[in-house]
């Protein structure tokens, strides 16, 4: 019997899992961690801490698990939150802490001046995307304005998951869908790497090499290996983004076909039959050459469920809160009593892209429980999510079918609002760990072992989430478009 390996890096925590050939999960691990905050608008990690300490624990702990010999695992994969932004030195050693994706808002005046100077339009054709919190090139620039010393010494220019490759194989290598968010550093056209709008940023020799998500990138070296555990010489395959894999653990394959992941953001991917142009949204090459993918994402949803719980329910026991706040939530009525929720703590992704947007609760009244604030928040992140589902509509890509994956799948009243404010089914898969499943699923293409329609084997659907309709939540998801539209201007001066 031979297995494969997949580990994922997450916002709060990181997951592995040990895959046989059939699909099931022989063993899983997980590892906490915390996102750090130095200032507002900054969000970060510690690249040898969070991102290689946690792959190291995780890989350890599921042979020792197992006690697996390590020569079975026939293949590694490894994602990780992104797009990030980790320059390294000449050893590969970290420079700072990690940036990470679109929740860090640090360089809002690079994002504008570059797209004043190259120009909207041309960013959109060439590079697939607008400038947003989510683009790379204009952190690496704000690095290079603000931490000159650091941008000097640095010779690549990494994100989270080419990070963890590098210290597995010693390749620095980059799949073409995370390299998509390096705007405006490559060029969808070519699927390549440019310095022709941006070359005074950097070269792409210091940006790592670019190959698919299951290409083999490396196997894994003698230092590694002493590290995790590993065989010396298992293949490593490339990578990818979370959340491109959490779509591929639940099947998403065909075009039309959207991946709603519930974790620290909301997070969503469609496959589609052709390249979609519009600036309220992302574009990336898909995992395979000649595929397209369109991406949407919250700033913060998991995310605001931690700060909740930590701010307003220190009397609930930790390891028991979520599921005790759920419940209260469930007791609220649809509307929450009239309470609207801006879910803005970090600014807002698409498909607004404000990152001086704010959050708020607004209607409070002296009869609002916790109860009601916590089903407001779950509330207020469905219209958010909503209005991303809106503008698909509007574009023509209405999708097909969405499946639904990640934590946030076992809250029924996150996933109901959602169904209920979106209009649309959510179809719920029997594996929802997520990532790391679809890692180990594409070690298992990449070494042979599985062809990319076996996912359906592998991870069935066995329910399904279907909409209601609610009059109350209608009128709050009119009442919560207006509401930011009203008081942008406010939340913009108050800086």
């Amino acid at each position: 019997m031979s297995y494969t390996l997949g580990v994922d890096i997450g916002t709060f925590e990181s997951k592995g899992v040990l895959v046989d050939g059939e699909g099931r999960i022989v063993a899983h691990a997980t590892r906490p961690h915390e996102m750090l905050v130095p200032r507002p608008g900054w969000a970060e990690h510690r690249p040898e801490e969070d991102w290689w300490g946690d792959l190291v624990a995780i890989s350890r702990a599921l042979l020792t698990e197992t006690r697996i010999d390590p020569a079975g695992i026939a293949c590694v994969a490894v994602s990780a939150i992104g797009p990030c932004m980790l320059p390294v030195d000449g050893a590969g050693r970290p420079l700072m802490n990690g940036v990470l994706y679109g929740v860090d808002t640090r360089a809002t005046a690079e994002i504008e001046e570059l797209t004043a100077r190259i120009g909207a339009e041309t960013i959109l054709e060439r590079c697939g995307n607008a400038l947003t919190s989510q683009s790379v090139g204009p952190k690496i620039r704000w690095l290079k304005r603000n931490r000159p010393e650091i941008f000097a010494e640095a010779r690549k220019f990494l994100t989270s998951t080419s990070f963890l490759v590098h210290r597995l194989t010693s390749e620095y290598v980059i799949d073409h869908y995370t390299a998509a968010n390096f705007s405006p550093l490559y060029d969808v056209a070519t699927l390549d790497w440019t310095t022709e709008f941006a070359g005074d940023i950097v070269g792409p020799d210091r940006l790592p090499r670019l190959l698919w998500s299951a290409e083999i990138a490396g196997q894994v070296t003698h230092a590694a290996a002493a590290a995790t555990g590993l065989a010396a010489g298992t293949p490593v395959t490339t990578g990818t983004i979370d959340a491109a894999a959490e779509a591929v653990s639940v099947g998403v394959r065909h075009g039309g076909d959207m991946m709603m992941m519930y974790g620290s953001t909301i997070f969503i991917i469609q496959v589609t039959d052709e390249r979609v142009r519009d600036a309220r949204l992302w574009y990336a090459p898909w995992l395979t050459p000649g595929s397209h993918a369109s991406m949407a994402g919250l700033s913060t949803s998991g995310t605001l469920a931690h700060w909740f719980r930590d701010q307003f329910a220190r009397d609930l026991p930790r390891e028991t809160a979520f599921a005790m706040l759920a419940e209260e939530a469930a007791a609220s009525p649809p509307g929450a009593k009239g309470l609207l929720f801006l879910p803005y703590f970090s600014g807002e992704r698409t498909p607004i892209h404000d990152p001086r947007a704010k959050g708020a609760f607004f209607g409070l009244n002296l009869t609002h429980s916790r109860g009601d604030l916590y089903r407001a928040m779950i509330e207020g992140i469905a219209n958010g999510t909503g209005h991303v589902i809106e503008t698909y509509r509007d574009l023509g890509q209405a999708p097909r079918r969405i499946l639904a994956v990640g934590g946030g799948t076992k809250n029924p009243t996150w996933l109901q609002a959602i169904s209920d404010i979106g209009g649309v089914p959510q179809i719920i898969c029997e594996e929802t760990v997520g990532a790391s499943y679809g890692d180990a699923f594409l070690a298992a293409c990449a070494a042979g072992h599985a062809r990319p329609e076996d996912i359906e084997h592998w991870n069935p659907a066995v329910r399904e989430v279907t909409p209601e309709r609610h009059a109350a939540l209608e009128r709050q998801y009119r009442l919560f478009r207006k509401l930011y539209e009203q008081t942008k201007d406010i939340a913009h001066e108050l800086g």
